[in-house]
C-alpha cells in the first residue's frame, strides 16, 4: 500500500470508519489536493478514469458517510444538488452560478452582527452560500 493510502487508511480508522479498500480509493482521491469540492458525478468519473470499478451508489454512500463521520461537509445548493468539500473547518462560499465553481470565504470575512437566537436549542451551524451570477 502507497504512503497516501495508508494516510488515508489511517484518516478514516481515527474518524471511528473501517478502512475499506472503496473508502480508501475515493479517499485518496478526495484528498489528493486541499480543499475540493466536488460532486458525486465528478467523483465518480474520476474512480473510472482510476480504473476503479465503483457503482454510483456506492460512490453517493461513502460520501454521506464521511460526511456523517466529520471528513466531509456537504454544501447543498438547490434543486437537489450537493457538493462535497473537504475543507471541515468553518467558513462560508461563492457559488459561480455560470460554471457552478464554489469558492471558500474565510469566516472572519463574513459579519452576522445581527443573528437572531432560535426559540430553543443552540445553533449548530451555519451555512452562508452566496450566489454569483456573471
Amino acid at each position: 500500500m502507497t504512503k497516501q493510502l495508508l494516510i488515508v487508511a489511517d484518516k478514516l480508522k481515527y474518524a471511528g470508519l473501517r478502512p475499506t479498500r472503496q473508502r480508501i480509493l475515493l479517499g485518496s482521491l478526495l484528498w489528493r489536493e486541499e480543499d475540493r469540492h466536488v460532486t458525486a458525478e465528478q467523483l465518480h468519473t474520476e474512480a473510472k478514469i482510476a480504473g476503479m470499478p465503483v457503482s454510483m451508489a456506492t460512490v453517493y454512500n461513502t460520501l454521506h458517510q464521511f460526511v456523517d463521520a466529520g471528513l466531509l461537509h456537504q454544501v447543498v445548493i438547490g434543486g437537489g444538488s450537493s457538493y462535497f468539500d473537504t475543507n471541515t473547518k468553518p467558513h462560508y462560499h461563492f457559488l459561480y452560478e455560470t460554471s457552478g465553481e464554489l469558492e471558500d470565504i474565510p469566516a472572519e470575512n463574513v459579519q452576522l452582527p445581527d443573528m437572531p437566537m432560535p426559540k430553543s436549542g443552540a445553533i449548530q451551524s451555519i451555512d452562508v452560500l452566496i450566489k454569483v451570477r456573471a
